[in-house]
């Protein structure tokens, strides 16, 4: 009998180390994954929505544009795409679309913000981004880190634009400030802004999304179809 438990204390302990190793180089697979064609270009699906893709762009916390970045396009999995096609069903007779800052972000991307956070000595954005920050503080208070749930696919960074009046609707922050005011429940708003903020939130969760405490512009979709992969390749129109 005691051989036996042995036996078997050894073939769980073998059966346990196996399945580590499995997991660990499945994860090393996931990072590095490059298959784009469970992706859309968001506004094949969404025709409506408007782009203001930061990171193509200067305007951003780097002050360059981001690796990665081929292209001013937003990817986004298909599902994501047909979630925020009910959104923006949804906002349109209200007078209002999606304007979009962000979608999938490469890990090439993330790579690139973790490397311009190492410098210390750059911070020329730092007057537009996060005045109130030390950067040497960016990775302690969660700001920048070594993964993103962008580069999963079903991420997007957004807000309300007026189509009417033709300007972004007035949420009381900037996207992509390093800041207390860009949580979703910041106080020292006016009531109009909190009402803004309140209906973008409303209505992405209602669709399928659901969003953080400390960036009011920061939804996912929570059946997102590849919740374990970070892809890797460039932001640009798909073939």
């Amino acid at each position: 009998m005691k051989k036996f438990f042995q036996k078997l204390k050894s073939s769980l302990l073998l059966t346990f180390f196996l399945f580590q190793w499995i997991a660990v180089t499945s994860c090393f697979a996931q990072i590095s994954a490059t298959d784009s064609s469970g992706f859309v270009v968001l506004t094949d699906v969404v025709p409506d929505a408007i782009m203001e893709v930061r990171y193509y762009t200067l305007y951003n916390f780097i002050g360059d544009r981001v690796r990665g970045y081929e292209e001013p396009v937003a990817l986004v999995t298909r599902e994501t795409a047909n979630a925020l096609q009910e959104v923006n069903k949804e906002l349109l007779p209200m007078g209002y679309t999606i304007k979009v800052f962000d979608a999938y972000r490469p890990q090439m991307a993330v790579d690139h913000f973790v490397e311009w956070a190492r410098d210390l000595n750059d911070v020329r954005m730092q007057s537009y981004f996060y005045p109130e920050e030390r950067k040497a503080n960016l990775f302690a208070h969660g700001y920048i880190a070594s993964r993103s749930g962008h580069s999963r696919g079903s991420t997007v960074d957004l807000t309300l634009y007026d189509l009417r009046n033709q300007c972004d609707v007035d949420m009381g922050g900037t996207f992509d400030y390093f800041g207390y005011r860009s949580h979703t429940d910041f106080p020292d708003l006016t009531e109009q802004q909190k009402q803004n903020r309140q209906l973008l939130r409303t209505i992405m969760l209602k669709h399928g999304f659901r969003g953080i405490d400390t960036e009011w512009w920061h939804f996912t979709l929570n059946n997102e179809p590849y919740p374990h992969t970070y892809f890797n390749f460039d932001v640009k129109r798909l073939n």
